[in-house]
């Protein structure tokens, strides 16, 4: 792309945008669009988030929202952030601010009238882009414009000062990178990322799997991975990584492309640690996963090799994506591919037998009934998922032998 000089998309002229828009200009305080929306819209890309900067006090921003009868929620208060509902679409408003002092995990703020002061406290150039909600002219105070026109992530000032203030902004650079970087990686900023590293150490486990989780859900977050890895970005709050290599990730992102699935953050973080269900459990709980998670990820430790004949029985009992998981981590090379084809547009089917239906046919209440049910499931199961007839036989079959044995 080559530098534009006015912002121009068609969520601009979109209803609920202007009217918080026309909520916020009274007396010729006019608020920019700021941020990801700006640097989105100029690379062609979605925009799904849209915020504001407005000089205008949080307060201050609540009474015209209320006043234009735009539902304010004080999301951010302390941060300086009000979050505007407009027919169903919410903006973040942030009143421009400076920073004061900043401990590595959270900055103390002013309040600024100063657009520049507010762009100097953002993370990288291509970050500190605002925009005229009216004409659409850009403002860019950092040299924004033409890093997003070369492809670089470069830090605003001093990139050991911009970290200092937040250790989370290593795993932005690398992020970022990954998303917007078409040259080689800014030199001052990884020289600064892996100097920082072990800063990471400060933050709360659950910003880092958030970070880390998105770097993973990337497209082609491969050179990302090794970027980090060679820099020791992992050694701060995943030594793990450290160990296993890039090769696991490498080959299931080879195998992702040649069926062209879909990423998945978890199964990815899987490729990054030892086939250990006791070490992968370890990381989760650093990580603070959710427990929801953490039994996905030892689900797809349930099975080391799988076979493409096992497909579907596995995914009865782990569900599809789990089971497509487990053959792209761990599926031979020869066998991995027919696995999954094996599950395209097929559907679990439903257990066809209860256990009333086995009490109906002569076997007592309890222990005897739950074990035989299971005994039917094994079979029916092992057959390939017969229809009713054939279930209702086996079930017949299995509960006769029962009765034969308590007889006999």
């Amino acid at each position: 792309m080559s530098a534009p000089h006015r912002l121009d998309a068609p969520w601009l002229h979109s209803a609920p945008l202007r009217a918080v828009i026309a909520a916020l200009s009274k007396d010729a305080e006019l608020p920019r669009i700021v941020g990801g929306a700006v640097r989105d819209a100029l690379l062609g890309l979605d925009v799904s988030d849209i915020d504001l900067a407005t000089p205008l006090l949080p307060q201050d921003v609540i009474e015209r929202l209320e006043t234009a009868r735009i539902k304010a929620v004080p999301t951010g208060i302390e941060h300086a952030t009000i979050t505007a509902v407009s027919q169903d679409k919410t903006f973040e408003i942030t009143t421009l601010r400076r920073d004061v002092s900043t401990d590595g995990r959270r900055a103390t703020v002013a309040f600024s009238s100063d657009w520049q002061e507010d762009a100097a406290r953002r993370d990288f150039t291509i970050n500190a882009l605002y925009a005229d909600p009216e004409t659409g002219e850009l403002f860019d105070y950092f040299g924004g414009l033409a890093d997003l026109d070369a492809g670089l992530v470069r830090f605003i000032g001093d990139a050991e000062t911009r970290i200092a203030e937040d250790h989370l902004r290593i795993l932005r650079f690398f992020r970022f990178h990954a998303r917007f970087g078409r040259a080689e990686p800014d030199a001052a900023g990884l020289a600064a990322c892996a100097k920082a590293a072990s800063s990471l150490k400060s933050l709360s486990r659950e910003r880092i799997a958030d970070e880390l989780l998105k770097i993973l859900a990337l497209p082609a977050p491969l050179d990302c991975v090794r970027l980090m890895h060679e820099h020791g970005i992992f050694s701060a709050f995943l030594p793990e990584a450290e160990e296993a290599g890039t090769v696991p990730l490498e080959r299931q992102l080879n195998r992702e492309a040649e069926l062209q699935l879909p990423p998945t953050a978890v199964r990815r973080l899987l490729a990054l640690l030892p086939p250990d269900a006791a070490v992968v459990d370890q990381v989760a709980a650093r990580l603070k996963l959710s427990n929801r998670m953490r039994a996905g990820l030892a689900t797809r430790l349930a099975v080391r090799s799988p076979l493409s004949d096992e497909a579907r029985p596995l995914a009865y009992r782990h569900g599809i994506a789990e089971t497509v998981d487990l053959f792209l981590l761990h599926g031979a090379d020869r066998d991995w591919a027919t696995g999954i084809q094996t599950l395209q547009n097929w559907e679990p089917p439903v257990f066809p037998i209860k256990g009333g239906e086995l009490v109906a046919r002569g076997l007592s209440a309890g222990p005897d009934v739950a074990r035989t049910l299971q005994a039917v499931e094994r079979q029916w199961i092992a057959e390939g998922f017969p229809d009713q007839a054939r279930a209702n036989a086996i079930a017949d079959q299995l509960v006769a032998e029962r009765l034969s044995d308590r007889n006999s």
